[in-house]
């Protein structure tokens, strides 16, 4: 077939239209997709199956079907023929192959038909439901137009009342918000009803609501105070409520005064105190009212005089509970403890006031030792310091009364000295430590003041009737006793006493106030006694040797002065009778070496040499030719030889043996003095004694002062006095 293609194809005829048309056929490519899907679009439409249901329909739509699209002198439709074909199928693929090529074009263009008018017959289904809804909308338009003109009208008819409605409102949100500022107002400036009813109330107690309502309500008048000091002046606003914060303040101080003032009845004859925190609060806020604390202050004052005499009562006459500590009273028999007792119950109970006061006024304790130095000027002191110091002295003002004529009677009753002065120690120890406690110009210190005073006096009186008695009971002049009598040793103890007692109640402080006491005290006793000694003195040297006046008087008085040595605070009476017993001990030295001069047998030529004018020589004088100067040597060697030249007899009778020796080595030192001088006076050629260094060389100690001094043991006292000048 190809072979005769080709030759066809080669042969110069001209070209048959049916070989074209297979030469286009087969040169045809079926692999785009547009060719694929136009055969099996053929291959559908003209299948066996669609063939024989096509040919059904048109064969059952034949008969009815009577559509104005389709003239009916139309030739045989594809559906007949297909009728036709579909019988011829049973005969071969063959026909519907035969059928499809004469028929396609006009089958394809049946087929775009139908679906043209199937799309218009939906089409007219679907312009029809538009045109129904156009007039649905044209209603809803028509419909909503007469709503907007009903709601303008409304509007219209509604703008005065909307109008009116948001002035309302506007109106509304002034009204809350004035009422808001009139809530705030009124809770600033005005008190709660449980805040007024505390305040008010008799029936509320007086606590921490109480005090904070206080403060609420002075808060309040202080903010109103600021609000009307402004430029407009005060307002009637304000000026009310500082009236109605004014009246509740008030009552709530008067509530205060009259719970404080209960309160301190209920408590204040307790000898116990124990102070609420609301009552120190209470006494705290009462002081903004001076009038009114010192009211109350008045009857706490009272209250507590009366318990603390009671109290001071019942420790003198009952004691404690269950008798102890016993009655003070019963010690009535032993003056200073008595009067310590008092006084030292007084002293606590004046500390326990003054704690109790402390804690009351809310005043922090400055720690001060008892009796320690305070300030009482009332520059420097504070208020609360001063109202303290008024409660303390309030509260002891009735035991002035009972303790003032208790201790007077023991003052007045004593007859001894000594605890006359120890109970004047005590009370001027007492008074000062009042003093410094509460005060000088508090009546308890004037009292105490007084009560010292009056035991001086009388301990004054008792050492001054003292001192005269022992003057006038002076010692027998014919007694051979040179020692201290018995009435100045009694006297002497008695000022030893006395110096003991009033060296356990000195302190640095007390000193300087006590000096004036201390320098009357030994006035009257020393003066007394040494007036004693000299007077006794006198008297045994106009019946007695001259000697035992002089020893008499040295033992007195360095007895006195052994007795003052050991208290330093002796001091200026010590150098005072140091002169004295420095004058008489020259006396007694005078008397002495005047002895001993005697005794050596030198007197002789001192008086001479004393008396020695110039006028000729020495040797030529009465007593002190060489014969005579030889006896006074020898009587001097004699003396020498003695065993008594290291001590006198004469002065082994002065007590202190210190004395004894200072009065035994003067002498002595004096006496080679005049050794000393008569050699001097024996070697002076123009005396004319002729062989003098023999005339000295005689008898001991041979001319030699040096030799004198060693055999009378003052060699090393004259070195040291020249070391000393040196």
């Amino acid at each position: 077939m190809a072979a005769t293609l080709h030759s066809d194809s080669a042969s110069p005829q001209p070209r048959n239209p049916t070989s074209l048309r297979i030469y286009k056929i087969l040169g045809t490519s079926f692999n785009d997709p547009g060719t694929q899907d136009a055969l099996r679009t053929v291959s559908e439409l003209y299948a066996p199956e669609a063939l024989a249901a096509r040919s059904s329909k048109e064969a059952s739509t034949d008969a009815t079907e009577d559509s104005p699209l389709q003239p009916h002198h139309e030739p045989p439709s594809l559906s007949s023929r297909v009728n036709s074909t579909s019988q011829d199928l049973t005969h071969g693929i063959e026909d519907i192959a035969a059928a499809a090529r004469q028929n396609l074009r006009k089958d394809t263009e049946k087929r775009l038909t139908d679906t043209s008018r199937k799309y218009l017959t939906a089409l007219g289904e679907i312009n029809a439901k538009l045109e129904l809804l156009q007039t649905h909308v044209n209603l809803m338009r028509t419909s909503c137009n007469e709503a907007d003109q009903h709601l303008q009208a409304s509007t219209d008819a509604s703008k005065s009342m909307l109008e009116h409605a948001s002035s309302l409102r506007n109106q509304r949100q002034q009204v809350e918000d004035r009422k808001s500022i009139v809530s705030l107002f009124i809770s600033r400036f005005t008190l709660l009803d449980a805040e007024a009813l505390a305040l008010t109330s008799r029936d509320a107690s007086v606590d921490e609501t109480f005090f904070r309502a206080m403060d609420r309500a002075e808060q309040i008048r202080d903010d109103c105070r600021v609000l009307m000091s402004g430029e407009e002046g005060p307002s009637q606003a304000g000026l009310d409520i500082m009236a109605k914060m004014s009246s509740q303040i008030e009552q709530g101080y008067e509530k205060m005064l009259r719970w404080t003032a209960h309160a301190f009845r209920q408590m204040g004859r307790d000898s116990q105190l124990d102070v609420h925190p609301s009552l120190r609060a209470a006494v705290v806020r009462l002081r903004k009212r001076p009038e009114l604390l010192h009211e109350v202050l008045g009857q706490l004052a009272e209250i507590r005089q009366d318990t603390v005499l009671s109290s001071f009562i019942t420790a003198l006459t009952r004691g404690g509970p269950s008798g102890l500590p016993r009655p003070i009273e019963i010690h009535a028999h032993d003056p200073l403890r008595y009067v310590g007792d008092m006084l030292a119950w007084v002293h606590q109970a004046i500390a326990a006031e003054r704690e109790f006061l402390e804690s009351l006024f809310d005043v922090k304790g400055d720690r001060r030792m008892v009796g320690a130095t305070r300030s009482f000027a009332k520059a420097e002191a504070t208020e609360e310091e001063g109202w303290l110091f008024e409660m303390m002295d309030a509260a002891v003002t009735k035991l002035c009364v009972p303790l003032k004529a208790r201790v007077e009677q023991t003052i007045r009753s004593q007859q001894s000295g000594i605890v006359s002065y120890k109970v004047a120690n005590l009370l001027q120890f007492y008074w000062i430590t009042m003093s410094r406690t509460i005060g000088e110009e508090a009546l308890l210190s004037k009292a105490l003041r007084g009560l010292t005073d009056l035991a001086f006096t009388v301990f004054y009186d008792e050492v001054q009737a003292h001192a005269k008695t022992l003057t006038e009971n002076m010692m027998d002049p014919n007694d051979t006793s040179v020692a201290p009598p018995y009435a100045l040793l009694d006297h002497v103890q008695v000022l030893k006493e006395i110096l003991n007692v009033y060296q356990s109640f000195l302190n640095e402080d007390q000193e300087d106030d006590q000096s004036h006491e201390l320098v009357r005290i030994l006035d009257i006793m020393v003066d007394s006694a040494v007036n004693m000694c000299t007077v006794g003195a006198s008297d045994k040297m106009a019946i007695r040797p001259v000697w035992d006046g002089r020893v008499f008087v040295l033992n007195c008085l360095t007895y006195i002065q052994n007795v003052l040595e050991g208290y330093a605070f002796t001091g200026r009476k010590q150098t005072s009778l140091a002169e004295t017993i420095k004058t008489h001990t020259g006396i007694l030295l005078e008397d002495h070496y005047q002895n001993l001069m005697e005794d050596t047998g030198l007197k002789g030529f001192a008086n001479v040499s004393s008396s020695y004018d110039e006028s000729g020589p020495l040797s030529h004088q009465p007593g002190a030719r060489a014969h005579e100067v030889q006896a006074y040597l020898h009587q001097f060697a004699s003396w020498l030889s003695m065993v008594e030249i290291g001590h006198s007899p004469r002065l082994t009778r002065l007590t202190q043996h210190k004395l004894h020796s200072e009065i035994h080595e003067a002498a002595l030192e004096r006496l080679v003095e005049v050794y000393r001088q008569l050699c001097a006076e024996v070697r002076r050629p123009s005396h004319k004694y002729e062989a003098a260094a023999t005339l000295l060389g005689s008898e001991r100690p041979f001319g030699q002062v040096a030799l004198l001094q060693q055999i009378l043991g003052v060699a090393d006292r004259a070195d040291l006095k020249e070391g000393s000048s040196q």
